[in-house]
């Protein structure tokens, strides 16, 4: 079996395991783990349709289960017993918990405090696994109990993570967690011993188990034995722009291909404009443009603008572009659709904050006479050619310079532009205003909405005081 250069070290790639079906070869069981849940998703429909090929079979000899119910007395049984059909039986179990212990805490954490804005219902599922593997009671820390926890018991608890900042999160995953009214996940005993035995030899031939985790602990037995015995291939995310995109553009190509469609370079970039090309976003929005698109072969643009519409990005450039042109009437309509998209306040602020920041950078950066040839009216293709070499950041620099000049171009060419329409004493004052907003915010009553129209009346020139 052929196996890419860093196979040895992650496991094997999923077009070998795939070559290895075709040509009729298989295991006991297949392991799939990783943070990118589209890739994997499509790993673990590939290995089902290679394994069980006619989808009326499947209907019969194919068993889905999800980890939180997963429990390896019955997940043996089934796997010793005989398919209903002839041919193979598959098991899959999806998000099992078998390899998780506490050495996977400190990224569990991450996952969490990552996922509570975008995806609140995965950030409670995670928090409850996180309340499993250390013996926490979520009733304990509901109404303010977590604070009883200190640093040194946090540590005691969760030694890989500092526990910095469990103020800003802790509390609302409990609050989540408690209003979804869920119920803690029981931590499972572990029988992986007999399972190992029958993966190793226990089962019917052509019976089959696909596991599939977003972490484990590689440390695990079980995992060792899978690791000999089956075949362990991981999904994680993919860095970097050209490599993510690159992902995103194979993979939809196969969804399409097979409804026979494809996208016009037009929709393609409004599509990159639209969701980032993060693979989540992209396919599912493939997904909902093959199904209204009907019996057109080609998407286009519009295709594109109709069915994902306005993203919550979009509003932002509203917002911060606004706020740099000084209009406020579109100022405050971004502002209005941004809170009612659920946008919180304080998420709000910092996107202010860094647009204040960096237009109060661009006047430091003029004043410091680096800018040769630089005027409000330079084009940005000059401006790239001309001025941004010049003042790419170097040793020595001062932070707040390196701050904004180590963005990207084009978000240094716009604060160069339009830090022209302030002066530095304005924006020095709209540091000071936010400061006090964000205090505000996190240690009063005040009505959110109001301190942030207040901030964007004072920026466009109305009078009116922020406190």
């Amino acid at each position: 079996m052929a196996l890419r250069d860093d196979d040895t070290a992650r496991g094997v790639s999923l077009e070998a395991v795939l070559a290895e079906l075709k040509r009729g070869k298989t295991v006991s069981c297949y392991l799939l783990y990783g943070d990118e849940e589209f890739r994997l998703r499509d790993a673990v429909e590939k290995i089902t349709a290679s394994l069980i090929p006619d989808a009326r079979d499947r209907d019969l000899n194919l068993f889905v289960t999800d980890g939180e119910h997963e429990d390896v007395g019955s997940l043996c049984e089934s796997l010793i017993t005989p398919p209903l059909l002839p041919g193979r039986k598959v098991l899959v179990v999806r998000d099992t918990l078998l390899f998780q212990s506490k050495n996977i805490l400190a990224p569990l954490i991450a996952k969490i405090r990552e996922r509570l804005e975008p995806d609140p219902a995965r950030a409670a599922a995670d928090f409850m696994q996180f309340l499993a593997l250390t013996g926490l009671q979520l009733d304990d820390l509901r109404e303010g109990g977590w604070r009883k926890i200190d640093d040194d018991t946090w540590q005691k608890i969760v030694p890989d993570d500092s526990g910095e900042g469990r103020e800003a999160w802790l509390p609302r995953v409990v609050d989540l967690c408690v209003s979804r009214g869920l119920v803690p996940v029981k931590e499972k005993a572990d029988e992986t011993d007999h399972l190992e035995r029958v993966l190793a030899g226990g089962m019917p031939e052509g019976n089959h188990l696909i596991l599939t985790a977003e972490t484990v602990d590689r440390r695990k037995r079980l995992f060792k034995a899978i690791s000999t015995m089956g075949r362990v291939l991981t999904f994680a995310k993919i860095k970097g722009e050209a490599k993510q995109q690159q992902a995103v553009v194979e993979m939809a190509a196969g969804l399409l291909g097979e409804r026979g469609k494809r996208l016009s370079s037009g929709a393609w970039a409004a599509l990159g404009q639209k969701t980032g090309f993060s693979l989540r976003e992209s396919l599912g929005a493939i997904e909902k443009l093959i199904t209204y698109s009907g019996e057109k072969a080609v998407i286009e643009a519009a295709d594109v603008e109709a069915v994902i519409g306005r993203t919550k990005e979009d509003t932002v450039f509203d917002l911060t572009g606004a706020l740099t042109g000084r209009n406020l009437a579109a100022a405050l309509r971004a502002l209005r659709d941004l809170l009612d998209q659920g946008d919180p306040p304080l998420k709000i602020m910092a996107m202010i904050n860094r647009e204040i920041r960096f237009l109060l950078h661009a006047k430091l950066l003029i004043a410091s006479g680096r800018l040769k040839g630089f005027s409000a009216t330079l084009d940005y293709g000059r401006f790239q050619k001309s001025v941004y070499p010049s003042i790419k950041p170097g040793a020595g620099e001062k932070e707040e310079q390196v701050d904004l000049v180590s963005q990207h171009p084009f978000v240094v060419y716009q604060a160069l532009k339009n830090a022209g329409r302030f002066t530095r004493e304005e924006l020095a004052g709209y540091m000071e205003m936010l400061v006090r907003i964000d205090l505000a915010l996190k240690s009063t009553g005040q009505e959110p909405r109001l301190l942030l129209e207040r901030f964007l009346l004072a920026v466009c020139k109305v009078n009116v005081r922020v406190s």
